[in-house]
């Protein structure tokens, strides 16, 4: 499954169809065995990358998802369609989460269409990088907390009188909560906050019966990257790793749909690394 990633870049925030190679999320190889039948979930920055790859799972395990993107309307729609192909209801709600008011939108527009919310998936972010503390622009700090954490706050809140007993919450965090990385400073801040809060959230939610997970990503293959990296950063993009590649979108949808399911009954306030083998301490 190695794959050589060359030297490129994109505008942000990216598309999966300008890279190089395309990123695997399961289009091809994702099976479902009807563990998720019938709920109703809501994926943020669901038209690519690892919300994508969340979304097919989703579906082929028998899920309706809405889909909530910024502004790649060809990627969302070409989610929505892997999502359908599954015969499942995809539900498009683009808009800028780091405005609570469109969080509350995608809310209101899911219970709308599925009556209710079974699982919700924080999983949009924001992230540049920078080389010095002083680079860092006051409005971009401000927007990296806007949209990676008080979006999960504002949704989370807007969520739970729709979600019963049995309710799931995943929130991306990322391999940066525990070994953030000096010129990704915003990012890795406001991951290291995501975690934190989803190990509180458990514990606040737990005699409601509603469970809150973090997944711990390490180097994945997403717009995010060419989008947001220095060319020379992006070539040989995940080599560090032990396994020595950057992971797939596809490879961490399992670890959503076991956290989405009746099975992970048990399982909350946990973190869960896909890092390629670094260990998280």
């Amino acid at each position: 499954m190695a794959v050589k990633i060359p030297k490129q870049q994109q505008k942000p925030p990216g598309t999966v169809a300008a890279m190089e190679p395309r990123p695997d999320h399961g289009e091809e190889t994702y099976v479902g065995h009807g563990r998720l039948l019938d709920k109703a979930t809501i994926i943020t920055g669901g038209d690519s990358g690892i919300g994508r790859a969340v979304a097919i799972a989703f579906a082929r395990e028998g899920a309706d998802v809405l889909i909530s993107y910024l502004e790649e309307v060809d990627d969302a729609r070409e989610t929505a369609d892997w999502v359908e192909r599954a015969g499942r209801k995809a539900v498009l709600a683009p808009g800028d989460l780091a405005d609570p008011a469109q969080c509350r939108q995608i809310i209101n527009q899911a219970v709308g269409a599925f009556g209710r919310i079974d699982v919700l998936v924080n999983n949009a972010a924001y992230q540049r990088s920078y080389a010095a503390l002083e680079e860092i622009p006051d409005r971009e700090w401000e927007l990296h907390l806007q949209t990676n954490v008080s979006a999960m706050f504002h949704l989370c809140k807007a969520a739970l009188p729709y979600m019963q007993a049995g309710a799931s919450i995943i929130n991306t965090a990322s391999i940066n909560a525990d070994q953030p990385k000096p010129t990704l400073l915003p990012y890795a801040t406001t991951k290291g906050a995501i975690a934190n809060f989803t190990a509180g959230l458990a514990q606040l939610l737990a005699e409601r019966g509603i469970r809150v997970n973090s997944v711990l990503p390490g180097p994945i293959w997403t717009p995010l990257i060419p989008a947001t990296l220095p060319p020379d950063h992006v070539e040989g993009f995940g080599r560090q790793t032990p396994l020595g590649r950057p992971g797939q979108p596809a490879e961490l949808a399992a670890i959503y749909v076991l956290l989405a399911s009746d099975d992970a009954s048990y399982m909350s306030g946990g973190e869960y690394p896909v890092t390629g083998g670094k260990p998280i301490l």
